[in-house]
């Protein structure tokens, strides 16, 4: 058999989830850890799976060649955490609602990103830079699973990248309380204390994270097919789509089209169940 179907939930994978994956490929269970079992599985034996299991877990089908991934790269907002920061930025700034609907719109692909990124931008002009602080103290936090997937796939000796397209005053920080070895991001333009209501140029979208994922890959000489790649939005296609394995986590149906793998019910840990890896590799805390 060349795949499995693997089945994860945030909440954990009860025993009775692993018995019907048993009953629908006709393989004994492995079970990774309370959150994951696999079962060996051909393209029949998966859909019958997919279809007992819809609505009480993910499920995915995961190639077993290449299957441990030598680099990881990660969206931030909304992806490694909860909140999209410049919907937060703005929320202080008075605008809150106004780019809340201007970034709802890039994430399903229905706006130019550098576009979009320039007018929410230009929309924070004169708010004290400090209030990112206050921003980043109050609203961002990593979400379940972020670190433990992060710190297992150093422990390993993958390489692990944060790329967004959001700013490097959070990038940097996420990234340290992640892990990360690498991070990138747009800047905010500032004077006299104050955001001059513009990026800095150039602005990194779509292709950035494509180009990062390639030149990461020079960089260890490793091939796309070595990458697992993670995001939300539309933003994030490119750089999922070239990936030997791309997930969407909780995304927009403009990724999830073009994912090899979807996290709805799963946290973040569920990207190293993908790959194999168990309670016993799983560095934690």
């Amino acid at each position: 058999m060349t795949h499995v179907a693997v089945v994860t939930h945030e909440a954990g994978v009860s025993d009775a989830l692993a018995q019907l994956l048993a009953e629908a490929t006709g393989a004994a269970p492995r079970r990774l850890d309370d959150r994951a079992v696999e079962a060996a599985a051909d393209e029949g034996a998966f859909a019958r799976a997919r279809a007992v299991l819809k609505g009480q877990a993910d499920v995915n089908r995961i190639a077993l060649a290449n299957r441990r991934k030598k680099l990881l790269i990660a969206d931030m907002d909304s992806t490694m955490i909860p909140v999209e920061c410049i919907d937060e930025i703005a929320d202080f700034a008075g605008v809150g609602e106004q780019v809340a609907a201007i970034t709802e719109a890039a994430m399903r692909g229905e706006l130019d990103f550098e576009g979009a990124l320039r007018e929410r931008v230009g929309l924070l002009k004169g708010l004290p830079v400090e209030t990112l602080e206050q921003v980043y103290a109050e609203r961002v936090r990593l979400n379940p699973g972020a670190a433990a997937l992060v710190k297992t796939m150093n422990a390993l000796g993958a390489m692990t990248a944060l790329v967004s397209g959001g700013f490097t005053f959070f990038t940097a920080r996420v990234a340290e309380e992640a892990g990360f070895q690498v991070n990138q991001a747009n800047t905010l333009l500032e004077a006299d204390g104050k955001l001059t209501g513009a990026p800095g140029v150039p602005i990194l979208g779509r292709a950035a994270k494509l180009e990062a994922l390639d030149r990461l890959c020079a960089e260890g000489g490793y091939g796309r097919a070595d990458v697992i790649a993670v995001g939300d939005g539309a933003n994030d296609l490119s750089m999922v789509e070239a990936a030997g394995l791309g997930v969407a986590y909780r995304a927009k149906p403009a990724l999830e089209a073009g994912a090899d793998a979807c996290l709805r019910m799963s946290d973040l840990s569920a990207l190293l169940h993908l790959q194999g890896i168990g309670d016993a590799e799983i560095v934690r805390g």
